[in-house]
């Protein structure tokens, strides 16, 4: 079994800052990447960011320049730093990632997420 814990969410003033982490643990050979996704009330789960294991990443436009995405591959954790928030960044943040476990099964999990508010 594969459990992604985060951690980091909570209330912020417009402008403000979070740290996100998410800690992957079990029987984890490889994690290919790592991401971020969120879903806003009513509206449907979108990506935020993801690493790979080189370390390439990708964001989506609206973060750009204000979220960063960075991981720990010994520690199997993934951060998001989220700087200059808006109240639009009000959502649900959920981890996830992907890889294989011991014996080579594919591996595809989501944590079970961490509320974000931003107050404008």
């Amino acid at each position: 079994q594969v459990q992604l814990v985060e951690s980091g969410g909570g209330l912020v003033q417009a402008g403000g800052s979070l740290r996100l982490s998410c800690a992957a643990s079990g029987s984890i050979i490889s994690i290919n990447a790592m991401g971020w996704y969120h879903q806003a009330p009513e509206k449907q789960s979108e990506l935020v960011a993801a690493i790979t294991s080189g370390g390439s990443t990708d964001y989506a436009d609206s973060v750009k320049g204000r979220f960063t995405i960075s991981r720990d591959n010994a520690k199997n954790t993934v951060y998001l730093q989220m700087n200059s928030l808006k109240p639009e960044d009000t959502a649900v943040y959920y981890c996830h990632a992907h890889g294989y476990l011991l014996g080579g099964t594919y591996m595809n999990y989501w944590g079970k997420g961490t509320l974000v508010t931003v107050s404008s």
